[in-house]
């Protein structure tokens, strides 16, 4: 599928593609992208750490093309993974990007939002996600300079706060002409600021990083309430969904099930060790691990996650 602007708006198009070039000194190769529904594009990131041999592309991110207007949801990691976002865009439709929808905060889904700001797009997030990103910005920034070494130019004046926020409770809808996408703010969950993106005309949902595959998940906001969360979206229907890790898109609930299992046994460990009077750090050197073969990156992520399991559990 390609859709194609008229000629007469095509030169201010080509005006956005050029200053994703010029920022990074070459073209952006285009990230490569599956239509995983009509007009639905998806890049599916490989399960890596920030590395300068992906430049960023960690996460899994989209586009949605509508009859006037693109959306974008999720930029990567740094600029050099959003302007290769830009340029798959660019592959497949010479449409104007309208919107750029961050599903939260973390930077392997929102630090390449600053290669959009020439094209002129409305930034769109949960209402939590500017504070949220503020609070962690230079730690983002400083941590991507670990990774990438001298070269990365990253600043905390790059980092996009939206223009149109997104509450609990109040879901939004955004019109790209003749299609319709339903934004919905979530309750604390993997972060405080989840946002998931559904494209009414296919039945699409976009779950961010509430949904991983393949890939250990990472809790950031509440264990429990990422449980209980779970449990509500797992009634809901939809064709297909995209998750935050994993492949391009997924059958639902199914593509929950891995995800439900992991919690389960974190939360039983956990129980277990606290009845025995375990340690914090006992607990975090124990607990998820007869999961650690399922799941790539287990060792990076799973004590962390029995950390924060382990804090709730003792107050429940």
């Amino acid at each position: 599928m390609r859709v194609r602007l008229p000629a007469a708006a095509v030169a201010a198009t080509t005006i956005c593609v050029f200053s994703a070039v010029a920022s990074s000194g070459r073209a952006a190769e285009p990230l490569p992208t599956t239509e995983i529904a009509p007009g639905v594009f998806v890049y599916q990131a490989p399960y890596q750490l920030l590395a300068p041999s992906n430049d960023g592309a960690i996460a899994n991110v989209g586009f949605i093309v509508g009859k006037e207007a693109v959306a974008v949801v999720d930029t990567g990691n740094t600029r050099e993974a959003g302007e290769r976002l830009l340029a798959a865009v660019r592959t497949k439709t010479d449409l104007p990007i309208r919107y750029v929808i961050n599903t939260h905060m973390h930077p392997d889904h929102a630090l390449g939002d600053v290669a959009f700001k020439p094209t002129g797009v409305k930034f769109v997030a949960h209402a939590k996600f500017a504070r949220a990103l503020q609070a962690r910005a230079q730690a983002y920034l400083d941590g991507a300079k670990r990774a990438l070494g001298d070269g990365y130019q990253g600043k905390v004046e790059d980092l996009v706060t939206p223009d149109i926020e997104v509450a609990p409770g109040e879901p939004r809808s955004l019109d790209l002409g003749g299609r319709t996408l339903e934004l919905e703010a979530m309750p604390t969950a993997h972060t405080d600021n989840d946002l998931t993106v559904r494209d009414l005309a296919t039945d699409s949902w976009f779950l961010g990083d509430l949904l991983f595959m393949g890939h250990l998940p990472s809790i950031d906001g509440s264990f429990e309430g990422w449980v209980r969360l779970m449990a509500k979206l797992r009634d809901r229907k939809a064709a297909r969904v995209v998750p935050g890790h994993g492949p391009a898109s997924a059958n639902w609930p199914d593509a929950m099930a891995p995800q439900q299992k992991y919690f389960d046994r974190l939360r039983s460990d956990v129980e277990a060790l606290l009845a025995s009077g375990a340690t914090l750090r006992q607990a975090s050197e124990k607990a998820g691990l007869s999961e650690r073969e399922a799941w790539a990156l287990f060792d990076e992520f799973n004590a962390r996650n029995a950390i924060e399991a382990y804090r709730e559990a003792e107050w429940r």
